[in-house]
């Protein structure tokens, strides 16, 4: 009863965290893997405030000497997986949208071409067409 109230602080935003997440599950196309480890990371962020002996006593296991250590060593390595998750998808909009812009740029330079240069081509290419044997054919 000592840390009810921070207990129940932090599963509160445990909780809504996992809402938000759910709410924007459609929208956002997170792979399956993700969705499986956010889950499990609510899960034992929820169980690590209820029991922090537990957690304390998985890091004594693991060589760590605090579980507060073994959090932050946790919260560090999940920080950089974000942030390079975040670096590769940024590259990967960015080149997605250099692309994009490279096919609208050849598109509206070739329907400029065309509108600009349109009938002088056409009646070029239309003169080229026509061979001799065509207009001779045309004139008997």
């Amino acid at each position: 009863m000592k840390y009810f109230w921070i207990q129940l602080l932090l599963i509160a935003g445990s909780v809504s965290m996992a809402l938000m997440f759910i709410r924007t599950w459609g929208q956002a196309k997170n792979r399956a893997w993700k969705r499986i480890a956010f889950s499990v990371f609510v899960v034992v962020n929820v169980y690590a405030v209820l029991r922090p002996t537990d957690v304390t006593w998985v890091a004594h296991r693991l060589g760590v000497g605090r579980g507060t250590d073994l959090v932050l060593y946790v919260m560090v390595l999940a920080m950089g997986f974000l942030t390079l998750n975040t670096f590769l998808r940024f590259r990967s909009l960015e080149k997605k949208i250099t692309d994009l812009a490279r096919t609208v740029a050849l598109s509206e330079g070739a329907r400029h071409n065309d509108a600009r240069l349109g009938s002088t081509v056409g009646a070029a290419a239309g003169s080229n067409a026509d061979s001799p044997a065509e207009s001779d054919s045309v004139k008997a």
